[in-house]
Formats: structure tokens, C-alpha cells, sequence
């Protein structure tokens, strides 16, 4: 674990010390399906992790939880939304949501993409050092969709009867102990067998099935709808940001109901939802 560094400025008094963070984004949602053509798996909200964020004593820094994206549906596709710090500089992307009807062939761009649907049609492109691509549908029956990309890995291709899986997470100890984040959805298939979601991502379904959700706070993608307009995708797991400093630093003074947990010498903050840290 990193060392803290407290110091302070010789021409101004202020107070730094270093904290350790983690932004995970709100995850994209699965595709919906169409008449022959399978959603394909929503991408993983970015990944971003680091030491040594220098903050301020009696600095507030504003906290923003990215909530995951809808479920594809006939009318809508689901991109995630940001996991931010304010005055950090620190920024997790939205993951991109799978393929669905009224978009195309390729899957949204983002932390991670999503999954593209058969014709060829390319899978979004993930956000390089927080995510991956999203796999292919690529051509040919049954009409399988690929998977959303992942912290740790791209989505799977679809191959032969088999949708494409989401792509790994990545994980992370922060807490004190290791947790897998930000795994893609699975793809939608119209027969055969359906991807399945990777570290928390949601599975796809075949036909006219609505696709499982990805899991809260982990920023896991949601999977792909069967070939069917009333096969939604799943939804997006909304993400998550989480500071870690040692418990000599930590000011106590916190909004928005982030669960406080105490790991040897540090304190650990989880935030679930919008707060502010004022250091």
C-alpha cells in the first residue's frame, strides 16, 4: 500500500496529503434485439485506479457516481454515465452500451465498448487504460451478437452457435481485499447459445428473452437481448468511487452517506452514490 506524504506549503500554509482512489463508471446497458438480430453486451464502465492524489486540508472534493445504462429497448440504447473526483482531475468513462436496433451494426464506444451484431459491424472502442473493445457479431447463423469489453479484457466474437462473452473486470484491493469490477455483458443470440456476462456483466439471451442486469457498484456491462424487438437488453450496473488514506489524514467530514471502514492504519471511504470529502 502507498505511504502518505503530509506536507505543508511554505508560501501559502496549506496542508497536502496523498490519498489512494478508485473510479469505477456506470456500465453500458445490453442491446435490444430485432427480427433476426441479437443485442449485443453493454461494455464495463471505466476502470481508473491510482496513489498519490495530492488533496488540501479543508478542500471539498465533490464525488459523482455514474449510474448504469438502461436496458436497451426499441426505442433507446443505454451508454453509462462518469464516475468523477472534482478538482482531481480524475474522470472514469461511461461504459458503451451493445448494439440494438435503430443503431447500426457496432456497439457504442466508451470505457469499455460494447458488442457489435453480425454483418460485421465493429465493436465500440474502450478508453485505453480503463477499458477494452467490445467483440463482433461477425456473419453467418444463428445471428449472435458480441460481447462487452472489460477493465480486464475485449468482449468476445461471436463463433459459430456461440454469442460472444463480456470481457474480464480488473481487480483491485483498496478495500483490503481483492474485488473483480467492470466486467462486460454478454451477447444476444437468435438460437444457439447466448455470451455470457464476465465478473459481474449480465448474461444475453436468445430469442424473444429481456437479458440480465449488470451488477450494481461494480460498473459491470448488462447483456444482450435475443432477435426479437420485445427482447430488451439488460441494464448497466452503476459504478462506484473509493478514496483510501491513512487514518492520522482522514478529516471525518463527509456528505452523501458513503460507507466509512477502517483496514490496519487507513481509513477507507466508499462512496455508492454523490457525496463530497472535505480533507
Amino acid at each position: 500500500m502507498f505511504t502518505s506524504l503530509r506536507m505543508m506549503s511554505a508560501s501559502t500554509g496549506a496542508v497536502t496529503y496523498d490519498i489512494e482512489y478508485l473510479l469505477v463508471a456506470g456500465a453500458g446497458g445490453g442491446g435490444n434485439g430485432e427480427a433476426a438480430r441479437a443485442g449485443g453486451g453493454g461494455g464495463a464502465g471505466g476502470h481508473l485506479s491510482g496513489t498519490g492524489a495530492s488533496v488540501t486540508a479543508g478542500t471539498t472534493y465533490t464525488v459523482t457516481v455514474g449510474a448504469g445504462g438502461a436496458g436497451g429497448t426499441a426505442s433507446a440504447r443505454g451508454n453509462g454515465n462518469d464516475s468523477s473526483i472534482s478538482d482531481l482531475s480524475l474522470t472514469a468513462i461511461a461504459g458503451g452500451g451493445g448494439v440494438d436496433s435503430g443503431s447500426g451494426h457496432s456497439g457504442q464506444s466508451g470505457g469499455s465498448g460494447g458488442g457489435s451484431r453480425r454483418y460485421a459491424g465493429n465493436g465500440g472502442v474502450g478508453t485505453a487504460g480503463q477499458g477494452n473493445n467490445g467483440g463482433e457479431g461477425l456473419g453467418g447463423a444463428p445471428r449472435g451478437s458480441g460481447g462487452g469489453g472489460g477493465a480486464g479484457s475485449a468482449g468476445g466474437s461471436r463463433s459459430g452457435n456461440y454469442a460472444g462473452n463480456g470481457g474480464s473486470g480488473e481487480s483491485n484491493s483498496i478495500t483490503g481485499s481483492a474485488i473483480t469490477r467492470a466486467g462486460g455483458g454478454g451477447g444476444g443470440n437468435s438460437g444457439g447459445t447466448a455470451g455470457t456476462g464476465t465478473d459481474g456483466g449480465g448474461n444475453g439471451t436468445i430469442n424473444s428473452s429481456t437479458a440480465t442486469a449488470g451488477t450494481v457498484n461494480l460498473g459491470s456491462g448488462g447483456g444482450g437481448g435475443g432477435d426479437n424487438a420485445s427482447a430488451n437488453g439488460g441494464g448497466g450496473g452503476s459504478g462506484v468511487v473509493i478514496l483510501r488514506m491513512l487514518t492520522a489524514d482522514y478529516s471525518g467530514t463527509t456528505t452523501g452517506s458513503p460507507t466509512i471502514t477502517t483496514d490496519g492504519s487507513y481509513k477507507v471511504i466508499k462512496f455508492t452514490g454523490d457525496g463530497t470529502y472535505t480533507a
